[in-house]
């Protein structure tokens, strides 16, 4: 089953959104700020896409944060603020239980497709 996590508002996820339903595609979305994420769903993305990848610093969650947790980052504190704040993560992202993309981008959504 394909998931398309991501938040109602954002136009990334509008334009993705209107991507499968012109092509077809079946799909579950799930919506990061209702919804929330949980711990292993987001170590899997890190460990397939990096936690770099993932963490949105140009997000208005991001720079609301204090600058003491934006200093010294590594993979356990970003994992730690992105599990706290799921709004802060980059989207959409894809997944189709093997393959995950982040960001709107036909031909990784394609990919992703094409192996459900």
């Amino acid at each position: 089953m394909i998931v398309l996590y991501g938040l109602t508002n954002c136009d990334s996820v509008k334009k993705a959104r209107r991507w499968l339903e012109q092509h077809h595609i079946n799909y579950r979305y799930h919506d990061l700020r209702a919804e929330g994420l949980d711990a292993e769903r987001l170590k899997v993305w890190i460990e397939t896409l990096g936690w770099q990848t993932l963490l949105n610093t140009r997000s208005t969650t991001w720079r609301q944060l204090p600058a003491t947790d934006k200093q010294d980052l590594d993979a356990a504190r970003a994992f730690d603020i992105m599990l706290a704040h799921p709004t802060i993560i980059k989207r959409p992202i894809l997944e189709n239980g093997t393959l995950v993309a982040v960001g709107f981008s036909v031909a990784a959504f394609n990919e992703i497709v094409s192996y459900t």
